[in-house]
């Protein structure tokens, strides 16, 4: 089922996108048009702007703190992925593009994809520790494994074409 949202996006998108092109140009002229999709690309550029600059500076605070900084990450992520749809030309990537630039909107789609995410952070002890709990089938916390320096150790292969001795040979 998954697969089949794929190519429906990939061919879909650009054909609404078209639709909306003509409906718009239809509605308020060519030259407007035009004048709407420039201004909603220079709009998308100076909020990227704006918001990432505000997303570096949580990012700062949260490191001198020494937090894990995951949802500001993810804020982060979210909105360049913002800025880069309202840099695409097209009404429906505005529009989604706008919306994500909401932090009400960001938390809802975050809320809803959040909990197929694990978030890794480094521990203490060299390792790796779960700093959010995996929910659905297969991801439990057994398929995390924190191993030290010292639980696994790895002998070369002699047979290997990469080891020395097998280069040294020849």
């Amino acid at each position: 089922m998954r697969l089949f949202i794929v190519p429906l996006i990939l061919i879909g998108l650009p054909l609404a996108e078209i639709a909306g092109f003509v409906l718009v140009g239809r509605t308020i002229g060519l030259w407007a048009t035009l004048g709407l999709v420039i201004l909603t690309a220079v709009a998308g550029a100076l909020l990227l702007r704006s918001q990432g600059l505000h997303i570096l500076r949580q990012l700062s605070a949260e490191s001198r703190e020494g937090r894990l900084p995951g949802e500001t990450l993810v804020d982060a992520a979210m909105i360049v992925v913002a800025g880069i749809l309202l840099l695409l030309p097209g009404f429906i990537t505005d529009i989604i593009g706008l919306a994500l630039f909401i932090p009400f909107v960001r938390r809802l789609v975050w809320s809803a994809i959040g909990r197929h995410v694990v978030i890794l952070g480094p521990s203490g002890r060299g390792g790796y520790r779960q700093t959010r709990e995996p929910s659905g089938k297969g991801g439990g916390p057994g398929q995390v494994v924190d191993l030290d320096e010292g639980d696994y150790t790895r002998e070369p292969n002699p047979s290997s074409p990469w080891s020395r001795r097998k280069r040294e040979e020849e």
